[in-house]
């Protein structure tokens, strides 16, 4: 078992971010699978379109800090992305992984009964849009996937498809007119937690909006946000210590 860092939560429900990629290689089969075997509520990851319309699963714009090959992800093929091999400095004797697919990905949330959390990267014409959506209905996983992404004209055509999904809004600041651009288009809140205070959840929270903050690695720092009623904590490596506690084998 990893040596998670542990704290004591008052309720927030946590978030592998990128899987649980303190002890795998961001993004990956195995930080997925890992985050999967552990309580968290979700897994979050990043999903790009290929220049082919296809869907590839990585954070950056490009793969040279996890491939050390550059090839940017919008304007190169899906069989060109899936042929690089990643750099894994957790088993770099081990067999090359690939980038997933947005199939794998979901297939493994599925399979460990975990809530996508699914950040759509850059703006999307409704077609991608909707191909995603299909993708997640196909494996069965509309009602356990939270859509969230930084651009909010991808969030309003999410809403006006979905009109009961939960869809995050991403933000690294917090904009004086914020509450009511989330309210009018029924969005919550997936923000940067050094932006938040207690003042400001409570202003949300009253609102009807959920929070989410990113990405907290400090225990301390996790415990107080849970402590006001955050209702989703995103971390590298953040366990709760009740729940884990009962998943480690006598």
């Amino acid at each position: 078992m990893p040596q998670t860092v542990s704290f004591h939560n008052h309720g927030s429900k946590l978030i592998a971010h990128r899987g649980l990629s303190k002890f795998r290689l961001e993004n990956t089969i195995p930080a997925f699978r890992l985050a999967g075997e552990h309580n968290f509520f979700g897994i979050e990851t990043d999903v790009h379109r290929t220049r082919d319309g296809k869907f590839i699963i990585i954070h950056d714009d490009d793969t040279l800090r996890v491939t050390g090959e550059k090839k940017i992800i919008e304007e190169t093929g899906f069989p060109v992305l899936r042929s690089l091999k990643m750099i894994d400095p957790f088993h770099p004797e081990g067999s090359p992984l690939q980038l997933p697919t947005l199939d794998e990905y979901l297939h493994i949330c599925r399979e460990t009964s975990k809530t996508s959390v699914l950040e759509i990267k850059h703006h999307m014409e409704s077609e991608d849009l909707e191909n995603i959506i299909q993708i997640v209905m196909d494996h069965g996983m509309l009602d356990h996937t939270i859509f969230i992404s930084f651009d909010l004209a991808n969030l309003v055509q999410l809403r006006m498809r979905l009109p009961e999904q939960k869809i995050q809004l991403l933000m690294s600041t917090d904009a004086g007119n914020l509450i009511s651009e989330l309210s009018t288009y029924q969005l919550d809140l997936d923000i940067c937690f050094t932006e938040l205070t207690e003042k400001r959840f409570k202003q949300l929270h009253s609102a009807g909006i959920e929070v989410n903050v990113w990405t907290v690695d400090d225990p301390m720092i996790a415990e107080e946000l849970s402590s006001w009623g955050v209702d989703y904590i995103t971390t590298n490596l953040l366990m709760d210590i009740e729940q884990e506690m009962q998943t480690i084998p006598e």
